[in-house]
């Protein structure tokens, strides 16, 4: 299969999947990870090899990007201390506890083992972001289950190089390990602040929606290349210049330009994520037949490798917790830790550290790829499919009530905001009466609107019966746009402009 006719027939794959997943309620890259491993096994299904440069850099970028933009500034200073603790600590102690299994249950030498085991030893933040985008998190446990995986690259990405030098080389340059991620750490900050700033500039300074959709798409690209060609991380440069901005959209572009650029990254991240997903299960069976002659063993060695994994970020976890709670002197709970421990999935980041791995002189490299690409599907299709069940039983999600009143509230102190801005102006007489009147009106309306559903979150027969009517309002200006259209009154352009003016009203009315 062609790499085009690939791509499309994922795309295809993912349309459908996507659907019946949100109708299932189950995760779409888990569903996706299963399709394709399903697919792979089909007869006359032709291999599937992934190259390192489609995941590292056509895949990677704007789907970290689109994870790191999702963090909140207030979230992540909250959350520093444990992250900073997991994305060096679990990593190093993940690394080390993969390579001595891998060792005991597949023979492999030890450098290849701690390759292994540096592979898998961080969390991906693709894939967590992607699990948990769809789970009603408490804002720090969400906050510290994507930070996590967004920032513990530069450690496993070290541990990585060292463990790829020592298995190629036969030694270590220990010497040269902080230096390494000095450069690393440090210089994918340095690089990542900088594509922040350039993208800042540009975009403050560009009022044309296309080319600011165009600078948001390739500033990812543009972070994760020139940290690369220095010698730094690209997905911490990626990572960091993602945060910036996302602290600063509202002062990046106008509103329109917003939901432009915001409905491309949407597009973008659906697409991206459909192909690597479908991908890795893809590749699977392939891998499997490429070491027929292992036998089924791989599978065993595979969930002793996952299970490893598991065991020992939930350890960690409970353990830092336990350390946590008790210098607060506050009663010891399970429920976030084991929503924490089991939020470890692998994936994107993983894999593409694996498909790096040289062709020669590396010994037992097909073994490393396969027990790579399978680890991340048992992490993916297990993990992804039961981390919904576990917060529910947990009881951490966030009340939907509660979460409809916090928004009702919000939109509540807004209208009132508003409302007190017109009595200043109408008191300074800096706009003319009748425009203060009429917008009083309207912002009155508004939040009498809220107020009612807000004292009776039950009855909310009098705000729907708003937003319908309004719909079918706009309903008739479309028809008569189209009308005046039809019968040559006005030109496409002038249909195009009020038909866009109507869409954003038809959008404002979704809850």
């Amino acid at each position: 299969m062609r790499g085009v006719e690939t791509v499309l027939f994922l795309v295809v794959i993912a349309t459908v999947v996507a659907t019946f997943a949100n109708r299932l309620r189950l995760p779409a890259p888990s569903l996706l990870v299963l399709v394709g491993v399903v697919v792979g096994l089909l007869p006359g299904v032709p291999a599937v090899e992934v190259t390192p440069d489609v995941i590292s850099l056509v895949v990677l970028p704007p789907l970290l990007f689109a994870a790191g933009e999702e963090l909140p500034w207030r979230d992540l200073r909250a959350v520093a201390r444990p992250v900073a603790v997991l994305s060096v600590g679990l990593v190093l102690v993940s690394a080390a506890a993969v390579a001595g299994i891998a060792v005991a249950v597949t023979g492999m030498p030890v450098g290849v083992a701690f390759v292994l085991g540096a592979v898998l030893a961080s969390t991906d933040p693709v894939a967590v972001t992607a699990l948990a985008r769809r789970l009603a998190l408490p804002p720090r446990v969400q906050a510290l289950i994507q930070a996590e995986s967004l920032f513990n690259d530069a450690t496993s990405l070290l541990l990585f190089r060292v463990a790829l030098f020592a298995a190629v080389a036969g030694g270590a340059a220990w010497s040269r390990m902080l230096g390494e991620f000095a450069l690393l750490a440090g210089g994918g900050l340095v690089v990542g602040a900088l594509t922040a700033a350039g993208a800042f500039v540009i975009r403050r300074r560009t009022e044309d929606p296309v080319l600011e959709t165009v600078v948001a798409l390739v500033t990812p690209y543009a972070g994760y290349v020139i940290a690369e060609s220095v010698g730094a991380s690209g997905v911490t440069a990626v990572v960091v210049a993602s945060v910036i901005l996302g602290t600063q959209a509202e002062r990046l572009s106008t509103a329109r330009i917003r939901l432009q650029v915001g409905a491309v990254y949407q597009t973008v991240v659906f697409l991206l994520e459909s192909v690597i997903f479908g991908l890795i299960g893809l590749q699977l069976p392939a891998l499997v037949r490429r070491l027929a002659s292992s036998g089924p063993w791989w599978l065993l060695q595979a969930a002793g490798i996952a299970a490893t994994l598991v065991v020992v970020r939930l350890l960690l976890v409970f353990a830092l917790t336990a350390i946590r709670q008790r210098r607060g002197r506050g009663r010891l709970s399970w429920q976030a830790p084991a929503v924490i421990s089991w939020a470890g999935a692998r994936g994107v980041v993983p894999l593409a550290a694996a498909l790096s791995l040289p062709a020669t002189g590396l010994a037992d490299r097909d073994l490393v790829l396969l027990l790579t690409t399978a680890v991340i599907v048992l992490t993916l299709v297990v993990q992804g499919f039961t981390l919904a069940p576990l917060v529910r039983r947990t009881g951490i999600a966030l009340d939907p009530l509660a979460v409809r009143h916090e928004y009702r509230a919000a939109r509540l102190r807004l209208a009132e905001a508003g409302l007190d801005h017109l009595e200043q102006v109408a008191e300074t007489e800096s706009a003319p009466l009748h425009a203060v009147e009429q917008l009083r009106v309207g912002w009155k309306s508004r939040a009498d609107r809220i107020r009612a559903a807000a004292e009776d979150p039950a009855d909310t027969s009098h705000d729907a019966a708003y937003r319908a009517l309004r719909r079918e309002l706009l309903d008739v200006e479309a028809a008569e746009l189209t009308r005046l259209f039809a019968n040559g009154e006005i030109t496409d352009s002038t249909r195009r402009r009020v038909q866009h003016l109507l869409d954003l009203e038809h959008a404002g009315l979704e809850d």
